[in-house]
């Protein structure tokens, strides 16, 4: 469905003529609150020659256009842009104008409204003539004027047939799957609940679907769906859609609020942007100046932080980071508008380049300056990349958030970018919240990062079997699953090992002097004599040292079986294999048993028995330990 917006000055006769066009006065109240749910306050529908039906929203006052224009320009589609003949070019109608092409509205007609009251030919010409002047320059230079009159029904056919003309040439909606609802309006009906209302953008909604309210975060159902009085089952982009809402009260909700799916948007309260002032703005633009943002349907006052420049001029382009008094939800690529608080005017606006700034940019920093003419007129590949490389570990859900694009037109690049070894794959999911990889330049920071840290520490403690793992997400500053994923790839290729909570360098070599060596010897000697009741931690500890210790077990020439008890690996398998066998002729072993065919005491035999419980080689049940079945 293709919606179409009016603009012009008050009076000029824009409600007048959708009420011509479709027989719905978009102004009236009272009958649309006593329907069932509805979205025609301001909203209208009519049937365009060639069977399209198509929505129309009505913006009468200055203000509301503003708002009404920004609740999703993704999903406006063209633009009537109303001069009254009788009165010609109106201050108000310029500021529109500058609006509409601050938002790069490039579809559009010029309707010359009230042409009943101009007898005088010439005096419609020169109107003409001074529309066309006035949109020379601009977004909408190209569009054609249609002369009608409400009144009697002069040129409201062909304003039908240049309509339906105009927007045939238009493509569908991107669908990224990732669904928001601007909301620019919300109320309640006796019977349903809350309804909000606004134009869809990006996704579809389903009956039943969980969503949430943003920027507050408080979730509801989808209890109903409609479209011009419509009910549907679905509702896909670019459609008014009028929502029913369960569990979220009217209160819950306001006016520039989105509704999406959980998980899938975040709000934010700095943004990265370009900025055009327009060329008669009443004011330049300078640093730390305040000013009302209008996006999406929200507005919010906001501090400007200029880059690269101290002041901009009318009509001068630039680069800002906006400091938001209030969250909002935007992605890349979506359009705002700024105006002054007071006195209220339109002075400029942009595209949104960046949601998720990392940080506070110093104002001439250059490669800030660099990284934002990319995002600004970069190819789709430049745009992955300038993503990946503020993301580092990320899925491909975030991803998509990111650069905006479609999922069909993202994976086509990424499989681009891993063939030209540009992107890893750290796992590959159908779930793209599961899919998660980083760029060539990140990982291999990343895995510097991981090998400088291990390094240090087997240099600083050699003896010592790893590094832990918990202190190595610290350092990488990741998330569990992130660093589970980044270790799990290290190790599968063969440049890390991992044991339990410590993790080392795959080339890490534990290596004793000679003195260390003679230590550890006389210590072992020990073990050999009473293998059974050797030393325990405590006394090995204080024999060697902790450090000396501690490789002996790295390296595996001594066994920990619990917090107090070592044994060499010889006597371990020795009796290991005596267990196995003693079982296999009774049917089960007790520890007073194993206790006394090995003379030893019950803190030793009970330490080796729960090892083997550990390990799983058998399994206790009560005071008597069997075999597991699944053991050899």
């Amino acid at each position: 469905m293709h919606i179409v917006g009016t603009a012009g000055h008050v009076d000029h006769g824009k409600s007048t003529l959708i009420t011509a066009l479709t027989g719905t006065n978009p102004d009236r109240l009272k009958e649309e609150i006593a329907r069932e749910m509805t979205i025609d306050l301001g909203f209208a529908s009519m049937t365009l020659p060639g069977g399209e039906t198509i929505g129309i929203i009505d913006v009468p006052g200055h203000r509301d256009f503003v708002g009404n224009m920004l609740s999703g320009i993704g999903g406006i589609d063209a633009v009537l842009l109303v001069v009254a003949a009788n009165e010609g070019i109106s201050a108000q109608t310029r500021e529109h104008l500058a609006i509409l092409d601050l938002l790069e509205i490039s579809r559009g007609l010029i309707v010359l409204t009230k042409c009943d009251l101009v007898p005088d030919r010439e005096w419609l010409e020169l109107v003409e003539l001074e529309a066309q002047e006035l949109v020379e320059g601009t977004s909408l230079e190209n569009a054609p004027i249609v002369r009608v009159s409400a009144l009697t029904g002069e040129g409201l056919d062909e304003l039908k047939l240049k309509l339906a003309e105009l927007l045939a040439e238009i493509p569908p909606k991107r669908d990224l799957n990732r669904p928001r609802l601007p909301v620019d309006r919300v109320f309640t009906l006796a019977g349903f609940g809350t309804v909000v209302t606004g134009t869809l953008l990006d996704g579809s909604f389903v009956l039943g679907d969980e969503v949430v309210c943003l920027p507050l975060g408080k979730t509801g159902r989808i209890r109903g769906l409609q479209n011009h009085n419509r009910k549907l089952q679905k509702v896909t982009p670019g459609y008014r859609t009028a929502i029913n809402l369960n569990n979220l009260a009217k209160e819950d909700i306001k006016r520039g609020d989105v509704i999406a799916l959980p998980g899938t948007y975040s709000p934010t309260t700095r943004v990265d942007a370009s900025i055009r002032l327009v060329r008669e703005a009443i004011t330049e633009i300078k640093h730390n100046m305040s000013v009302k943002v209008f996006a999406g349907a929200s507005e919010t006052l906001a501090r400007v932080r200029l880059l690269g420049v101290d002041a901009l001029k009318p009509g001068e382009e630039g680069f800002v980071q906006l400091e938001l008094d209030e969250p909002l939800v935007a992605i890349r690529g979506d359009r705002y508008v700024l105006r002054l608080p007071s006195p209220a005017a339109t002075i400029g606006g942009g595209v949104i380049l960046d949601t998720q700034p990392t940080r506070r940019y110093r104002r001439f920093d250059e490669v800030t300056l660099t990284r934002l003419e990319q995002l600004r007129v970069g190819k789709q590949a430049d745009l992955v990349m300038q993503a990946l490389g503020r993301l580092t570990v990320t899925n491909l859900a975030a991803l998509t958030s990111q650069t905006s694009l479609p999922a069909a037109e993202l994976e086509i690049q990424l499989t681009e970018l891993e063939n030209a070894g540009d992107v890893i794959f750290l796992s590959k999911h159908p779930n793209p919240a599961k899919t998660h990889l980083i760029s060539r330049q990140n990982w291999q920071s990343l895995t510097n990062r991981v090998f400088d840290t291990l390094n240090e520490f087997h240099h600083n403690y050699p003896l010592k079997a790893g590094f832990s793992r918990e202190q190595l997400k610290s350092v990488l500053k990741l998330s569990q699953d992130q660093f589970d994923l980044v270790l799990g790839v290290l190790s599968k290729q063969g440049e890390l090992k991992e044991r339990g909570t410590l993790v080392w360098a795959n080339n890490h070599t534990i290596l004793l002097t000679l003195q260390q060596e003679a230590l550890a010897a006389r210590l072992l000697a020990k073990f050999e004599q009473s293998p059974y009741t050797p030393p325990d931690i405590s006394e090995s500890e204080a024999e060697l040292g902790l450090d000396l210790l501690e490789g002996l077990i790295a390296t595996d020439r001594l066994v920990r079986v619990s917090d107090a008890v070592l044994f060499l690996p010889s006597t371990i398998e020795g009796m290991k294999s005596w267990v196995r066998e003693a079982i296999q002729s009774n049917g089960s072993l007790s520890l007073a048993q194993f206790r006394d065919h090995f003379q030893t005491s019950r803190k030793y035999a009970a330490a080796f028995l729960e090892y083997l419980d550990a390990i799983g080689y058998t399994l206790r049940k009560g005071d008597i330990r069997v075999l597991r079945t699944t053991k050899t």
